[in-house]
Parts: C-alpha cells; sequence; structure tokens
C-alpha cells in the first residue's frame, strides 16, 4: 500500500469539477481507512490565491517547485481559454510538468489537463486520452500522442490520462485502486455514492443514454447480478429478469453502460476477487467459485491480464484482514 504526497496544479480560471473531484479524493482525510492518506499540495505559478472558475478563490500554499518532489502530480482540466484559442500556457508550467516527470513522479491529467502534459513532451509517444469534444485539437497540435478518444481513461503506468468530467472520478478511483487495492477504493466510492469501478475502456459516451438505475429497466437486473456473482449467469438469464429478449437486453444493456454484459460481469466478478483476496483468508480456489470464474486457473489467467499481475502476488501486496464476524 502506498499513498504519499499529491500535487495538485491550479491556473487562474481553472475549471471546477475536476479541482473539486481530486480535492475530495485525496484531500479528505480517512484515517479509518488508511493512515496516512494522501497529503494534497495546492500547487500555483505562484503561492498564494488562485480564481478560480466562477470567481471561486483557493488558496495555493506551494509554487511549481513542488511539483518535482511530488510523488503524484495532477493537472486537472484547463482553462478553456487554453484549449479552444490555443493560447500557449505558462513555460513555467511546462518546464515544471518536464522535470516532474523526469525526476519520477507518477503524471495524470484529468480531462484536458492532458493538454498541459502534451505541451510538456510528457505525452509522446504513449496512449493518452482527453474529453471527446476536445480530441481532435489535442491530435492536431500534438501529433505524436497516440490520442484514443473512445475510452474513460489510460493507465500508462506512470503517465495516466481521463476523459472529461466524471471520467475523472473514475481515474481518481482507479488510483486509490492501484495504491490501497479494491476494498478502501470501494469503500471511498461508497461515501461518495458513485459506483465503485468503470474499467477504462468502457466508452466515454453512448448514443441513447438509458440510465442503469433505472428501476423499470436494468438497475434490478444489474443490483440482483452483483449479488450472485457465484452463479453461472447469462446474457439469456439475465434477459429474462430484464422482461426482454437477449439481443434487445444486449443492445440496451450496451447503449447504458458502453461495454458489453459478458465484459461487465467480468469485471464485476474480478473486482469482486480483489475484494476477497484483501479482506479473506479464502484460498485461491474458494475465491475463484465465489467469484463465478469457476476455477483458480481461470482466475489467474483473467487476474493476471487485467490486473498484471497474479492474485497470489495481488494478496501480499492488498493483505488486511476483516473483522471478527465480517462476512463477504
Amino acid at each position: 500500500m502506498k499513498t504519499g504526497s499529491v500535487a495538485l496544479v491550479l491556473l487562474n480560471d481553472t475549471p471546477l469539477y475536476e479541482l473539486g473531484l481530486a480535492g475530495e479524493v485525496f484531500g479528505s482525510p480517512r484515517p479509518d481507512l488508511a493512515d496516512p492518506w494522501y497529503e494534497l499540495r495546492l500547487c500555483g505559478t505562484r503561492r498564494g490565491v488562485v480564481r478560480s472558475e466562477f470567481g471561486f478563490r483557493v488558496q495555493a500554499d506551494h509554487g511549481l517547485d513542488e511539483l518535482a518532489v511530488a510523488d503524484t502530480v495532477i493537472v486537472p482540466a484547463l482553462p478553456y481559454e487554453y484549449v479552444l484559442s490555443g493560447r500557449p500556457l505558462p513555460s513555467a508550467l511546462t518546464e515544471a510538468l518536464a522535470e516532474a516527470s523526469r525526476t519520477g513522479a507518477r503524471m495524470v491529467s484529468l480531462c484536458t489537463g492532458a493538454f498541459a502534459l502534451a505541451a510538456a513532451g510528457i505525452l509522446d509517444g504513449r496512449r493518452a486520452t482527453t474529453h471527446w469534444m476536445y480530441a481532435e485539437t489535442l491530435q492536431r497540435r500534438h501529433p505524436r500522442v497516440r490520442l484514443d478518444p473512445s475510452v474513460l481513461y489510460v493507465d500508462d503506468g506512470d503517465v495516466l490520462t481521463s476523459a472529461g468530467r466524471t471520467a475523472a472520478l473514475d481515474l481518481c478511483l482507479h488510483l486509490l485502486r492501484r495504491d490501497l487495492g479494491a476494498r478502501i477504493a470501494n469503500q471511498v466510492a461508497r461515501r461518495m455514492v458513485v459506483p465503485p469501478h468503470r474499467p477504462g475502456g468502457q466508452a466515454q459516451y453512448i448514443d441513447h443514454a438509458v440510465p442503469v438505475t433505472d428501476d423499470a429497466g436494468l438497475g434490478p437486473v444489474l443490483q440482483w447480478a452483483s449479488e450472485h456473482l457465484e452463479r453461472p449467469l447469462t446474457v439469456g438469464e439475465l434477459a429474462r429478469r430484464a422482461g426482454m429478449s437477449p439481443r434487445h437486453f444486449a443492445r440496451r444493456f450496451t447503449a447504458a453502460t458502453g461495454t458489453t454484459p459478458l465484459r461487465w460481469l467480468l469485471d464485476r466478478r474480478l473486482d469482486h476477487a480483489r475484494t476477497l483476496l484483501e479482506a479473506t483468508d479464502l484460498p485461491v480456489d474458494r475465491i475463484a467459485e465465489r467469484s463465478g470464474l469457476g476455477t483458480a486457473a481461470n482466475l489467474r489467467r483473467h487476474f493476471t491480464i487485467q490486473v498484471g499481475v497474479t492474485p497470489t502476488a495481488y494478496r501480499r501486496t492488498f493483505t488486511q484482514h476483516p473483522r471478527p464476524g465480517t462476512t463477504l
């Protein structure tokens, strides 16, 4: 487990939404989950009051020199003048970002913050994303970026980028999962009353917005499936519970979630397996059964592909035993 220092970049007229999301996730101490929590440092082009979007004022207690010593650097969405007009970013910022990357900081952009990482040369040759509305502009200005405008976020190891708005929260929660494990990330998501995990490869936008929480549609079915992951669930069974044909169910599901029913089930099962690995002493073969992945070999295969390590290695990193009487 690790937390460390998080440097959050502030510019005049920075949009509040992504700024607030990053502040909520990394700046709110949660000693009951992890102690110490992250140390959030607000960094402006100079120390002092920064005027954010809508005239709100934020105190930047640190300058850009703080980026080079931070464990993680986050650039939230940029003021629109830098995105829409092409006005160059302050050279002090791009130089500080480049230096932070050279010294080993984990570099993160939220929404159009990717324009700053690109301007600093950090995204050259790397896969990245940004808000779909500004993807063409970013690609035109920075053709060396391997831009994927269709996904929620991209994890390229020490450089991570997100799409716009709520996708920024998805990436912040993904960072929690990397640093502190699925159980803590899920607890934070629950306290924020948001879905605990949307995979980065999920579509940024959908053609027909059908809310999965619609009581007359998919919401109850997905809740039921989440509670019965150990069963051999099929699209046909879920469709019957939703009162739809399998074909109509699959179409509506993809329109509502940006992913397929089978992909969604696999993600839920792997997420449940992570939690069981962290919070119980169950053997891997039992976790495979409880999560609906069948066998230990099947769990290891899917887990290694998606998470990048074996279940046993993951458990060693994120071992947390539940209190007596806890059931999962």
